[in-house]
């Protein structure tokens, strides 16, 4: 009687499971695609960052900058730290928006300009990362909210302005230091003068809330940044960024790729916290509830099912070795019970191949190679190996 014709097992990828397969890859791709449409339109708008003279939005500068121009002081936006050295002259104000973002390499350049100088600098919310090397007898306290000071102090910039939205960076000027204590919030000023040498000084504000368009026509915040900013006819108005090419340059001249030197310590302290954290709770999900408790299935799958199943997930993960491992033990262990080779012989070499040639003397296949040989390469030898062990077991059972 002749054997039922079986239908070839198919290794090609149908419509679906291409489609299930390269989703993920497509949905990446088409963010992508629609994130940079998004900061191309975005860019394309002309809005700039907080603080930019070009920017009219709330937080940028542009009206206190189209008021100095009107009292003819002459604006120069510097994005870099060569530009704002290269453009600052003797008897300018320079104005370093956010003087924190800069590395110890551009602070000292920074510091060198301003030992030399002879105009103004502006340094608007320096902090600890920058006070040591740009204002050395100054510290800071605990930040205060911005509101409505009164200046409390005898700098005739402060006294003609009045009162005024400061706050922020509270400073402590070291004793003996020669200093204009200005807009005190809780008895540490928000605004500082440090005089220099000749003609310079500098300046620490604590907040840019006055320099902001949605607050210069309050109060006297006009009067102030017109008069802090346009006592000298030409002003560098310097935005520092990390995508500055000096912010990558060490203190010994070397160039650097560590970007991790740019984060603050204290987030490599909450990173750790977070990791910690992690842990305990992969710790305490990961935990056993309990014995394992054996139950009725629901439902019963036939032998067929479950094969093709867990064929499908070995397809799915290329796990071919595994499946062949799986396809070899089996026949191993059916070979072992025809030939009359203990159980626990089943997977040894030694033991089962001499029973299996003296079953099958005139073979011309390698069953040492089918039984035990390396993983196959590809789909279809996989499909060659299992047609030919089905094949190797059939002439054992009919020899």
């Amino acid at each position: 009687m002749s054997r039922p014709a079986t239908s070839a097992t198919s290794t090609a990828l149908t419509p679906r499971a291409v489609w299930s397969r390269a989703r993920g890859a497509l949905l990446l791709v088409a963010l992508v695609l629609i994130g940079g449409t998004v900061l191309a339109l975005a860019r394309s708008t002309g809005d700039h960052g907080a603080l930019d003279p070009r920017s009219a939005d709330p937080h940028g500068s542009r009206a206190v900058a189209e008021l100095l121009e009107d009292h003819g002081v002459t604006l120069t936006l510097a994005t870099t730290l060569d530009e704002a050295t290269s453009a600052t002259s003797p008897g300018s104000t320079l104005l370093v928006t956010t003087p924190d973002l800069l590395t110890e390499p551009q602070q000292s350049t920074l510091h060198g300009l301003l030992t030399e100088a002879t105009g103004r600098t502006v340094l608007v919310g320096a902090g600890t990362a920058s006070l040591p090397a740009l204002a050395p007898n100054v510290s800071t306290a605990v930040s205060a909210p911005v509101r409505d000071l009164a200046p409390v102090c005898s700098l005739p910039a402060a006294v003609r302005a009045g009162s005024a939205d400061l706050g922020g960076e509270r400073y402590r000027v070291a004793p003996g230091t020669l200093a204009d204590s200005c807009y005190p919030s809780d008895g540490l000023p928000t605004l500082v003068r440090l005089p220099g040498t000749g003609t310079s000084d500098t300046v620490l504000l604590g907040s840019p809330d006055i320099l902001r368009n949605d607050r210069l026509d309050q109060r006297g915040n006009a009067s102030l940044a017109l008069q802090l900013l346009g006592s000298r006819p030409h002003l560098v108005w310097y935005l520092p960024s990390l995508s500055d090419p000096s912010a990558a340059v060490s203190s010994d001249g070397d160039a650097t790729d560590d970007v991790l030197s740019l984060v603050p310590s204290g987030w490599f302290w909450a990173t750790l916290q977070l990791a910690v954290a992690a842990l305990l709770a992969a710790v305490w999900r990961g935990r056993r509830l309990g014995p394992l408790v054996t139950e009725r299935l629901p439902v019963v799958l036939r032998a067929s099912e479950a094969t093709e199943g867990r064929a499908r997930l070995y397809r799915r993960t290329n796990a071919r070795d595994r499946a062949a491992a799986v396809l070899r033990t089996a026949t191993r262990t059916r070979l072992a019970a025809l030939l009359g080779v203990p159980a626990r012989d089943a997977h040894s070499s030694e033991r089962l191949l001499p029973a299996l040639s003296a079953r099958l003397p005139g073979t011309t296949a390698d069953p040492g190679g089918l039984l035990f040989g390396p993983a196959p390469t590809d789909d279809t030898a996989l499909v060659r190996l299992a047609d030919r062990l089905d094949a190797l077991e059939r002439e054992v059972r009919t020899s």
